[in-house]
C-alpha cells in the first residue's frame, strides 16, 4: 500500500513561460532557501508537469529563476524514473550522441532533433537538503540534460543549427511564440 502522497496532487498548476520570456534565457539561481516555499515549489512544479503531459519541467518554466527541476520519465527500457533535484549540477555525459526528437512544454506542440549523449549523471540535493545522485540513461538521460539546460539558461533551439534551427522557428513564429533571443 502506498504511504506516500502523489507528487502535485496537492500542488496548484502555474502558468507556463514560454518561448521568448527572458526568465528562460537567463541562468537560475541557486536555491539557498530549504524551507516550505521550496517544498510548495516543487508541489507546483510536478502539478504544472503533469497538466501540461511532460516528463519535466524546470523552475524557470513557471517563471521562478531558481535551481529545481522535477521529472517523470522513462528511460529505454521504459523503467520510470520520479523525482526532483534541488542546486543540481551535471557532473557527467558519456556515451554515444544520439539525434532524437525533443520537445519542450514552453514550446508547445513543436519538436526537433536534437543531438544529447546517451548517459548523463547529475547530482544535487532534495527539497530537505539531502543529497542525490541520478544516473540516467537514454531517453531519462535526454531529459536530464534538457532540464539541466533550462537551469543555465538555454532552450533547445539554441542547441540547433542550420536547418533544424531555422524550421522550428518559423514554426514557432507560425504558432505565436516570439522569437529567442540569440545565446551569448
Amino acid at each position: 500500500m502506498r504511504h506516500r502522497p502523489i507528487p502535485g496532487s496537492s500542488g496548484t498548476v502555474r502558468e507556463m513561460s514560454l518561448l521568448g520570456d527572458p526568465v528562460l534565457h537567463a541562468p537560475c539561481e541557486p536555491v539557498t532557501d530549504f524551507g516550505p516555499p521550496l517544498r510548495r515549489l516543487v508541489e507546483d512544479m510536478f502539478a504544472t508537469m503533469y497538466a501540461a503531459q511532460g516528463v519535466g519541467l524546470a523552475a524557470n518554466q513557471v517563471g521562478v529563476g531558481l535551481r529545481v527541476f522535477v521529472y517523470d520519465c522513462p528511460d529505454d527500457e521504459d523503467v520510470r524514473h520520479l523525482g526532483h533535484i534541488v542546486n543540481p549540477r551535471l557532473v557527467s555525459t558519456d556515451g554515444v550522441v544520439i539525434r532524437g526528437s525533443e520537445g519542450c512544454l514552453s514550446l508547445p506542440g513543436l519538436e526537433a532533433g536534437t543531438e544529447r549523449y546517451d548517459e548523463a549523471v547529475v547530482e544535487g540535493v532534495l527539497a530537505d537538503g539531502s543529497p542525490v545522485r541520478i544516473l540516467g540513461t537514454g531517453f531519462f538521460a535526454r531529459c536530464l540534460q534538457h532540464e539541466m539546460d533550462h537551469l543555465e539558461g538555454v532552450v533547445y533551439p539554441d542547441r540547433l543549427t542550420g536547418w533544424r534551427h531555422r524550421r522550428l522557428l518559423r514554426s514557432a513564429a507560425k504558432a505565436g511564440l516570439p522569437p529567442t533571443p540569440p545565446v551569448p
